[in-house]
């Protein structure tokens, strides 16, 4: 590529990057906490446990069906091949062969399926742990908060967990 060809390219990229995409940050128009988009509430963090639990599900279904259907020629084949070569034909080696890394192949393809559906079924274990944890991490914030804040009503007002304030000295 020459240095020309070059330069033309990061000139269009920056000309594209300029006036399309912005991709280093999102645009939150600036205020307390600089240009980012902060949540609104508590609850962001989101899992899609009913997504997680699909994918390891069809992996398992698709285990499965490796299993009953794509194993079904092994056999006729193995003896077709003993047969081959039995009768003197080179043919028979080579359908070993085949049978041979048809079933090697198989067999990774359902290693990943297992490993698939039983990462999907352990992070969903984890997620639904993490999440659980983080809901009682911040409602003790919360708690915390409404007993040392002395504005948790409007501003001026006392908090009324500490009571009325008695007329006596």
């Amino acid at each position: 590529m020459a240095w020309e060809e070059w330069e033309q390219l990061k000139a269009q990229a920056a000309d594209r990057q300029s006036t399309h995409m912005r991709l280093n940050h999102v645009d939150g128009g600036g205020g307390t906490y600089g240009p980012y988009v902060l949540p609104a509430s508590y609850g962001d963090l989101k899992v899609g446990h009913d997504d997680l639990a699909k994918i390891g599900k069809a992996a398992h279904s698709l285990y499965n069906q490796l299993w009953d259907k794509a194993r079904v020629a092994v056999p006729t084949s193995d003896s077709a091949a003993g047969d081959l070569s039995k009768q003197g034909f080179a043919l028979g080696a080579g359908l070993q062969h085949v049978s041979d890394r048809w079933e090697e192949q198989l067999k990774s393809l359902m290693d990943a399926c297992a490993q698939i559906s039983n990462h999907m079924h352990t992070t969903t274990k984890l997620h639904a742990g993490d999440e659980g944890y983080v809901q009682r991490q911040m409602s003790s914030i919360d708690v915390l908060d409404a007993g040392f804040d002395e504005r948790v009503g409007a501003p001026g007002d006392k908090n009324p967990i500490y009571g009325e304030k008695s007329e006596k000295k």
